[in-house]
């Protein structure tokens, strides 16, 4: 059995590809597993670090914020890119042969799937926000089977698509590691409380400013173990702004800043409560660790999708909801001091969380992709038996 899965660009798209990877690789011993992604985006690192074999794939889309000098040259080279894509992509598949290929989105999975369809090659496509995106859109009539995280995504697709609500495939890790054992070997105190933070695999200058009043507000007093991830743009000037009040960071032992948490599922465990932004995978992760969080969702997204995504957990009181807008460090400060003095609302947070969970997205996308290679209709309990795991 031979897949290959693509998304890249950000954590939002290769963290979910690289769980329906791992969930292939654990029931299929013997199958071989090639992530296609872009060179320069994350999954460059993160997918060897996994454990599975990466070949790069030059994407690009295009600059519509704003027109400049600087945007129009990288929309010349999009556009020699894009010309390419096509036999590129044809290059990697016919060499590598693949029996199936999954996408979880970025550009770099558009000319892959658009090709492995035309070579009559199974093709499938996670959408992980209830909003599809772009690529997705163009994908979704052009492959074999959509698979969703949320019902709500179906109907902005086209209605002759072949869609299966699954959820969104997340490392199972995050619903099985242990909070006692992570927080050892985190170096965490068993009675002080351990708060995550992280705006996104780039970072959000907005989140990043407010948590350094954070850090500002509690380094001294010894009584938070505090985690931070800076983003790709974060980790140049948070040092600036923490000297700017007057806070020194170096060889502290409970804070922990670093550029990006490769170990995410153990600092999960580790954490009581987590500030972070609202992207679907993100959500679920928070839900099926059953953590208690203050979200502050990106307002630079397509149809605003985070928010929504939010609102859902602060609607069944399941995660505290601050608009970018409204976002200050004084009012995070205020947000998580109360919830650290009232550790059952803290705790309830999480249990809610828990509830939204769908603990068996992993074993629902993977049995929709054996059915699919197996010839079966997607979602039909009826269709062929899928391969035996191990096999």
């Amino acid at each position: 059995m031979r897949v290959l899965v693509t998304g890249g660009g950000t954590a939002g798209h290769i963290n979910p590809a690289l769980a329906i990877a791992q969930t292939i690789r654990s029931r299929q011993k013997g199958a071989e597993i090639l992530y296609v992604g872009t060179p320069g985006g994350m999954e460059a690192r993160l997918v060897p670090q996994a454990g599975f074999a990466f070949r790069p794939f030059e994407a690009r889309g295009f600059m519509r914020n704003r027109i400049s000098i600087q945007n129009l040259k990288y929309n010349i080279k999009a556009v020699g890119n894009l010309m390419t894509s096509t036999r590129r992509a044809r290059a990697i598949l016919e060499d590598f042969k693949p029996d199936l290929v999954v996408g979880t989105g970025g550009y770099v999975t558009g000319p892959l799937l658009r090709t492995a369809a035309k070579l009559g090659i199974p093709t499938a496509t996670h959408e992980s926000n209830a909003a599809p995106g772009v690529t997705t859109k163009l994908l979704a009539p052009l492959v074999d089977v959509v698979l969703l995280a949320n019902e709500a995504a179906k109907r902005h697709l086209p209605a002759h698509c072949t869609t299966v609500v699954t959820g969104n495939p997340i490392r199972e890790a995050f619903i099985y590691a242990d909070r006692d054992q992570s927080r050892r070997e985190l170096g965490i105190p068993d009675d002080m409380p351990c708060l995550l933070s992280f705006g996104g695999s780039l970072g959000a200058k907005r989140i990043n400013e407010a948590i350094a009043d954070v850090i500002a507000w509690h380094v001294d007093g010894g009584s938070i173990h505090h985690i931070h991830a800076t983003g790709r743009y974060g980790v140049d000037y948070l040092p600036e702004l923490l000297a700017a009040r007057g806070v020194a960071i170096e060889g502290h032992p409970h804070l922990v800043i670093r550029e990006y948490i490769d170990d995410m599922p153990r600092c999960f465990a580790a954490a009581d409560l987590i500030i972070c932004r609202a992207g679907a995978s993100t959500i679920s992760e928070l839900q099926a660790a059953g953590r208690g969080s203050i979200l502050i969702p990106s307002p630079n997204v397509a149809e605003n999708h985070q928010y929504y995504n939010a609102r859902v957990l602060a609607d069944d009181d399941a995660a505290v909801l601050i608009e970018e807008r409204d976002l200050t460090g004084a009012r995070l400060c205020e947000e998580i001091r109360s919830l650290i003095h009232d550790p059952e609302r803290l705790h309830a947070l999480g249990r809610n969380a828990r509830k939204h969970a769908i603990l068996d997205a992993n074993d629902r996308i993977y049995r929709e992709l054996m059915r699919l290679m197996a010839g079966g209709d997607a979602g039909s309990p009826s269709s062929a038996a899928a391969p035996n795991a191990g096999a």
